[in-house]
């Protein structure tokens, strides 16, 4: 990338206990090319018990900083603070951006500066695409549904993210750790009149999380969010159980949709995916029963504080 004095972007990652992934990220994010230009990058450690001292002498180039509070979206406000350039660009520590991916990000906000908030697509990152885990054949169908989030919920995840920093301005920071700080984010810019764009070729590949601990980890976490706003929302217990019931007899209308995805190919891959949806439906469903009689849970309760 050419050096200038101001740079053009600012990409922003939040990072947590996992400096082994952040590695693998910061190649996929020092490795794109802009045709004019440079790149300011954050990483900002958001309490880690492990060292980063490793990673910071590979990456000189690099600026890290630190939130102690916990919680991705405190991390990334941090980050902004500290940004010098007019375009954000936000990436997860683990993982990899696409070829290509920073270029599209920048021109699609250069694009319409006041305006433009753009998600990108996220596929999981296979470690053998033919011979998927269970977990990573329901994760990439299942896992990061972006069009679908941004056309129909007014969000992106925000592990592929962009907007100009002035537009992040008007809607202002993410939210803190018991809030789904990206969809809380979304649908503020979109009640302030913002459209928020999807853009396929911004592309980042993301894990599969390692086993079903994980994955149910995250699901307590989300479910612990919508929890909260259904309180917040004043919506009776009823329906909060009748949503319950719905996610334990979703499975049939789910499972064509892992039959007839093209993100994965073969019977035995969408088989083993099946078997992956229909134990995390019933782990949802039970979730939510539960958390009606455990009000006093925080988001920070399931938040990764170990290596």
């Amino acid at each position: 990338m050419v050096d200038s004095a101001q740079p053009r972007v600012t990409v922003i990652i939040p990072h947590l206990n996992t400096p082994e992934s952040l590695g693998r990220c910061l190649d996929s994010v020092t490795a794109q090319h802009l045709d004019r230009g440079r790149a300011q990058i954050i990483v900002v450690d958001n309490g880690s018990s492990v060292s980063l001292d490793a990673v910071k002498a590979r990456y000189r180039g690099v600026v890290f900083a630190a939130e102690p509070r916990p919680g991705p979206g405190l991390a990334r406000n941090h980050g902004i603070a500290l940004a010098a350039a007019p375009v954000l660009a936000f990436i997860d520590a683990d993982c990899r951006a696409a070829p290509g991916w920073l270029q599209a990000a920048v021109d699609a906000v250069e694009a319409d500066p006041a305006r433009a908030i753009i998600g990108g697509d996220i596929r999981i990152d296979f470690a053998d695409a033919a011979h998927l885990t269970p977990i990573e054949a329901y994760e990439a169908v299942f896992g990061f549904r972006q069009q679908m989030y941004i056309e129909q919920k007014h969000f992106s995840v925000t592990a592929n993210l962009a907007m100009a920093r002035r537009v992040h301005a008007i809607v202002g920071d993410f939210a803190g750790i018991d809030t789904a700080e990206d969809l809380d984010w979304g649908q503020r810019a979109h009640r302030l009149g913002f459209a928020i764009h999807y853009l396929p070729s911004m592309r980042v590949y993301h894990p599969a999380r390692p086993d079903s601990t994980a994955l149910e980890r995250k699901w307590q976490r989300h479910t612990r969010h919508d929890w909260n706003a259904h309180v917040a929302g004043g919506r009776p217990a009823w329906r909060w159980r009748a949503r319950a019931a719905a996610m334990a007899l979703s499975l049939p209308v789910e499972a064509l949709k892992l039959f007839t995805s093209d993100r994965i190919s073969g019977a035995a891959n969408r088989l083993a995916g099946v078997g992956a949806l229909a134990r995390i439906r019933w782990f949802r469903a039970t979730e939510m029963l539960r958390l009606m009689s455990a009000p006093t849970e925080s988001g920070a309760d399931f938040w990764n504080r170990s290596p």
